[in-house]
This record gives C-alpha cells, sequence and structure tokens, in this order.
C-alpha cells in the first residue's frame, strides 16, 4: 500500500512540475524590433525600405516617416538588414532577450558614395603649341572611368577659346573622344579643354592645350559649290589645296577677288533680295555693301557684277539699270540705263576704267546684245547683236584690247534658258574678229562652256564646262593658249565646282 502511495505522489509531483513548465515557456518567448530609416549626412527619412531579419522571421517597409516595426519576432540574435534601390544596404545587430522592444537606426548612404571619378582628360592631338594647323581641325583625348558601367554614362564638354576675338564656344554631350572644329580662323591661336562627367561625380577637368591655325593663303582661285539649295564659296590654289570661304547654310556666288582691295566680293541672298558682300581672304570682316538698292535682273545665277581696278568701287545691275557704289556701301550712283528697256545681266569693267562691257537681254534672257560704253554712258562698240539664243560670260583683257564672251552657236530657245552648244569666243575690239577657242581646244560635243575668265597674265582662260543635259556635274577647267593658235589645252582644274575667279 505504501508502494501505491509512493507512485500516486510521484505521478502528482510529475504533472505538477510539468505544467509549471509550459507556462514558464510560453510566458516570453517573443519580441518587438523598432526603428526608423534616415539618409546619411541628411537624417531625411526614407520611405518604403525594405526590412528584414537573419534568421528569416518577416519582412516589411519603412512608412513616409522612415519608421518601421517587425513584432512578434522570437527571441534571440539576429542580424536586421535595410534595402533599397538606389542606397547601399545597411545591416544592424539585434540581441532580442525580452519582450521589451529593440530600436535600431539605419542611416543610408546612396550608392553613388562609392562611385569613382573618371580620369584627367588627356589631350592628344593636335600637340600642345602646334602652328600651322589648317581651319578644320580634328582635336582628339583620351579618358577612363574605373566602374564598370559608367563607361557607358561619360560625356564630354569642349571649350574653346579663340585668342582673336576672345569668344568661347562650348559643345557638350559628347559622346566620342574626337571632335571635329571647323571654320577656324586663319593665323588665330585656340586654347581648348575637355571636361568629363560621368553623370554621378563633380566635373574633371583637362589641361588647357593650344594650337595656331596657318597664316592665310594667298589663294587666286575662288569658286563655288552647290550644298542643297545653297552655293557656298571656296577659295583654293592650282594645287587643289582649299577652305571653304562661306558658309552653306546662306546662298552665296559669283566670287570676285580684287588684290588691291584685299577683299573677296560676292551676291548673297538676303531676305530674298541679292545684295553684293565684301569679306577679307580668310572670310572674317564680312560686310554687306548694297542695302536700299540690290542686285536685280532675269535670272539671279546669271547676275553679274565687277571690281574697279583700285578696289574702291563696284558696279552691279538692277533691271535695266547700272549702278556704281564704293566698297563701304555710301555713294551709290547710277551710271547707264539700258535704251530698249531691256535687263542688263552682265558687266565688266576695264582694268584702265576707261570702259565698261554690258550683257542685256529681254524677260526671257534672249535677244542679247553685248556692247561697250564709256563712262558717260555711250555705246562705243557693238560685240554681239541679233543672234537668237543665249550668251554672256563678258571679261576684258589686261590691255582692254579683248573680250572673253560665250554663246550659244545652236541658237536653240526655250522656256528653261537651256543651252545646247556654248562656246568661249575671243572678241579683238581692234579688229572686230572673233575666235572660236572652245573649237580650238576641242571641246567635248554635247557640253557647254560657260563663264569664261582671263588668267592673271592672259595666257590662260578658266571656265566652267558641263553636259548640256542640265543636270550632269560641273568642273572648272583650264585652256592654255599656245603661240600657233592650232590646238588649245585643255585641262580639268576643280571637280564639280561652277563660276570660277582667278585674280
Amino acid at each position: 500500500m505504501k508502494t501505491l502511495y509512493n507512485i500516486l505522489f510521484l505521478f502528482i509531483l510529475f504533472f505538477f512540475c510539468h505544467s509549471c513548465s509550459e507556462d514558464l515557456v510560453g510566458k516570453i518567448t517573443t519580441g518587438t524590433i523598432t526603428g526608423k530609416v534616415v539618409k546619411k549626412g541628411t537624417n531625411t527619412p526614407i520611405a518604403n525600405v525594405k526590412i528584414y531579419t537573419s534568421p528569416t522571421t518577416q519582412t516589411v517597409f519603412s512608412g513616409t516617416d522612415g519608421t518601421f516595426k517587425l513584432e512578434n519576432v522570437p527571441l534571440g540574435d539576429y542580424s536586421v538588414k535595410a534595402e533599397l534601390t538606389g542606397y547601399l544596404a545597411s545591416f544592424q545587430g539585434v540581441n532580442l532577450k525580452t519582450e521589451n522592444a529593440v530600436s535600431v537606426v539605419f542611416e543610408l548612404s546612396d550608392d553613388n558614395s562609392l562611385n569613382s571619378p573618371p580620369s584627367i582628360p588627356q589631350l592628344l592631338t593636335p600637340a600642345d603649341n602646334s602652328v600651322d594647323q589648317p581651319t578644320s581641325v580634328t582635336l582628339t583625348w583620351s579618358c577612363t572611368d574605373p566602374d564598370p558601367g559608367d563607361s557607358l554614362k561619360l560625356k564630354f564638354k569642349l571649350i574653346v577659346k579663340n585668342s582673336l576675338y576672345n569668344t568661347v564656344f562650348e559643345k557638350s554631350d559628347i559622346k566620342t573622344k574626337s571632335y571635329v572644329l571647323d571654320n577656324l580662323n586663319f593665323g588665330v591661336t585656340y586654347f581648348w579643354q575637355i571636361v568629363a562627367n560621368d553623370t554621378v561625380n563633380p566635373d574633371v577637368y583637362s589641361a588647357v592645350k593650344q594650337f595656331k591655325v596657318s597664316d592665310t593663303p594667298n589663294n587666286r582661285f575662288h569658286y563655288v559649290k552647290k550644298s542643297g539649295s545653297n552655293y557656298y564659296i571656296i577659295s583654293s590654289n592650282e594645287t587643289g589645296q582649299n577652305f571653304q570661304l562661306t558658309s552653306n547654310a546662306v546662298n552665296s556666288w559669283r566670287p570676285r577677288l580684287n588684290n588691291d582691295a584685299g577683299l573677296i566680293a560676292y551676291l548673297q541672298t538676303v531676305s530674298g533680295t541679292t545684295q553684293i558682300f565684301t569679306a577679307k581672304k580668310d572670310g572674317s570682316n564680312v560686310k554687306q555693301v548694297t542695302t536700299n538698292q540690290p542686285v536685280l535682273g532675269y535670272n539671279y545665277e546669271d547676275l553679274d557684277f565687277c571690281w574697279s581696278s583700285n578696289g574702291s568701287e563696284l558696279i552691279y545691275p538692277a533691271f535695266n539699270k547700272l549702278y556704281k557704289i564704293n566698297k563701304d556701301g555710301s555713294g551709290l550712283t547710277l551710271i547707264y540705263t539700258t535704251s530698249d528697256g531691256n535687263f542688263i545681266t552682265e558687266c565688266d569693267w576695264s582694268i584702265d576704267g576707261s570702259k565698261i562691257a554690258l550683257k542685256t537681254n529681254d524677260v526671257n534672257g534672249y535677244n542679247v546684245k553685248i556692247f561697250i560704253i564709256d563712262l558717260l554712258g555711250n555705246v562705243v562698240q557693238t560685240v554681239l547683236s541679233g543672234q537668237s539664243g543665249a550668251a554672256g560670260g563678258l571679261n576684258f583683257s589686261i590691255a582692254g584690247n579683248k573680250l572673253l564672251f560665250t554663246r550659244d552657236i545652236s541658237g536653240y530657245e526655250n522656256p528653261n534658258h537651256r543651252q545646247l552648244d556654248s562656246r568661249i569666243f575671243l572678241y579683238d575690239l581692234n579688229s572686230n574678229t572673233t575666235t572660236d577657242i572652245s573649237q580650238i581646244s576641242k571641246k567635248p560635243l554635247g557640253t557647254n562652256d560657260l563663264d569664261p575668265r582671263f588668267s592673271p597674265n592672259d595666257a590662260e582662260v578658266i571656265f566652267m564646262n558641263t553636259s548640256n543635259d542640265g543636270i550632269s556635274q560641273k568642273d572648272i577647267v583650264k585652256i592654255t593658249f599656245n603661240n600657233a593658235n592650232t590646238e588649245y589645252l585643255r585641262t580639268t582644274l576643280f571637280a564639280n565646282a561652277e563660276m570660277p575667279d582667278w585674280e
């Protein structure tokens, strides 16, 4: 019986102890982790930060005020992580021992804080202090970024300063490590610098280097090319070394150099009118000569004007009138009016200043007359009259005793003013005789010779030759005279060019 009592006592004691143990374990088994996420340095609250623990319990996101709460977290040691795109992840160690809440603060740094800046750009070409550079220079440099992916974001800014005009040119968002710098001024020193930016770090500036453009060449050839609907003027020597004198953003044509004035005059479209401009040989110091009385006529591409030999004045047509004007735009004077009302399209002034050659035509460009007037407006000699077809291209020889002109010997006339067989003729004012120099030089069949000009020594003629189809390439060709006058040599000087001038 005693043994039975002992067994019953032990059973009751085990049951009591087991119940007490369950109560103790069930009481404090979880806790709470609270905290706040702010931006490092400013303490600005950061919302939507992902908060979770390791070992894994639960995941929450911070509120608009940056606070968060992890509840019912089993007691123990944890690593709490805060994570948000654009910021460096942060960890906090937490020892959760009691039901009392444990509070932590996360200070997140944006992930740009570990980003390295690009290297200092190294300027490669042209070399520092280099001289005799062309008016179009390719600038090159090197630069690297140590962070993967930043090379795709790396952009450059070019800063160029002009020593002559003290102007600053800037070009941003360059994605390559080279840039072509166009339309530079002859004889001018340029300073350049590159700024690198990876969109994360502050700008990184290169050193400043310099180069000098060659002095203005004494080019004696000028002609035009076409870009879209605009003409632009090229300055060149006989070897083909050239530069662009005028921008192809504006329509500029019919260049005329005067060495005494040191200026190139040309026609340019201004608000739908044709005006005379001048510029230095390097294309700088551009000035508009005509204003209230523009150049006017049958076809603006055929219009021509002329310098006085000393470069102080110019003459130009305006329908049936011929005007004279000083190179600075002053002294506008009417010097001739046609008696039949026909338009003056072209003119040339002899070097001795004693006579002027004129080409007139009707409103359709035909009924052409070429004649010579003196400075009082008297017609002193008729060169061409009563011929059908187009004609033009006037130019006096040095002595003024010969005159170049062109005429379409086919006599063809049509609304588009197409010419079929335009030839260059040399008219002797003393003997009143005409020589067909296109025939002597064996002009190719089906082509036109147009816009002839004497060479500076009268030994050669420069002109434009093209197919009579009106759409083929135009080339500038030179004819060299010989003593026998039996055959003249034709040489192509400039391809895809027209309206030549040789002074």
